[in-house]
């Protein structure tokens, strides 16, 4: 599955080194968060992963993007004007999730109206001006976090729209701007990179300040208790790959994906945009929320290559690496 992007400015090894030394000082009272959330047993998934200090990333918005600004810049219309209809859309090395002909579709997961708490991101960079990943609203401390895979990198006016409902006049939930971004620097979608494959964004309050948790409620975020899970999977096909532009969920059981330290899961019809879509344990039909306990990306970005690849969607094993993370972006 791919939904790399292109468009985000290298950072050089000068400033990197200034942004590790910001981290550390701030390292004791991460890990002390982080420790309180480890309540639960990882296992060995994340044990051999290399040790790296989260990364702190701004979007080149500049300091004024504000939640208004997302609102009055991703319009329908050009929410609309930004979906990727032609060949040349959303090209990269990683192998791309591509909807198979009607005869080999498959049926596993449907169409529905979708939750607040699950929405879009979009940005301007390069090819990645349409919706290109599902992102999740986590319960935090300030109530302003979002989930995503790590390689979902939002760029220039990214925004987050919860809940999206194509060619709507009004988003039901807002168009929320995205100020910072936190992931690992040696994430990728192979290797030991694709085991740091996921990434956390805060997004500025809107025009009567509020947080967006208090608008669309959120989902906690918890360690994967194990390979084997019952979870609903929530995510946005982008138009190109499915033309009804609209979410879909299954509800399915995961396993471990042979050789790896990820999980896998079996459900037709997660195809390019769904990167990022959470996988929710102790789902609740009535608030609409649940445990994050993984999420679409890690190896390839998050699924097989060659035909049919929507059938099947990885993710990284949630462990100490990615609740250090959330400690990092919830600090201040």
């Amino acid at each position: 599955m791919q939904h790399d992007h292109t468009g985000n400015h290298r950072m050089t090894r000068a400033e990197q080194r200034r942004r590790n030394r910001r981290w550390r000082r701030g390292a004791t009272a991460a890990v002390g968060l982080a420790v309180c959330l480890a309540t639960a047993p990882f296992g060995h998934a994340v044990d051999g992963t290399r040790q790296q200090a989260p990364e702190a990333k701004h979007p080149a918005t500049g300091a004024n993007w504000t939640s208004r600004d997302a609102t009055a810049y991703w319009t329908a219309e050009r929410m609309a004007a930004a979906a990727p209809t032609g060949p040349h859309a959303r090209t990269s090395a990683l192998a791309a999730k591509s909807a198979p002909d009607s005869a080999t579709r498959s049926a596993s997961a449907r169409h529905f109206d979708g939750i607040p708490s699950i929405g879009v991101l979009f940005s301007v960079d390069g090819d990645a001006r349409a919706h290109h990943c599902t992102a999740s609203v986590v319960h935090s401390p300030h109530g302003n976090l979002i989930l995503t895979a790590g390689h979902c990198h939002p760029g220039t006016r990214a925004a987050f729209v919860p809940q999206y409902r194509s060619g709507a006049t009004t988003q039901p939930y807002g168009v929320w701007a995205i100020d910072d971004t936190f992931a690992y620097p040696g994430r990728g979608t192979s290797g030991d990179g694709a085991d740091l494959d996921f990434a956390f964004a805060t997004v500025a309050p809107d025009d009567d300040g509020r947080r967006v948790e208090d608008v669309t409620g959120g989902n906690t975020l918890g360690p994967t208790p194990g390979y084997s899970n019952d979870v609903t999977v929530i995510g946005y096909p982008n138009v190109r790959n499915d033309p009804q532009d609209r979410a879909v969920r299954c509800a399915t059981r995961t396993s471990r994906l042979s050789g790896t330290r990820q999980l896998r899961m079996d459900c037709g019809g997660f195809y390019g945009g769904t990167s990022g879509s959470p996988w929710l344990s102790d789902y609740d039909e009535d608030s609409r929320t649940g445990r994050v306990i993984g999420l679409i990306g890690g190896l390839n970005g998050g699924g097989p290559k060659g035909p049919d690849n929507d059938r099947t969607s990885y993710s990284p094993y949630f462990g100490t690496k990615i609740l250090s993370l959330y400690a990092r972006a919830t600090k201040g």
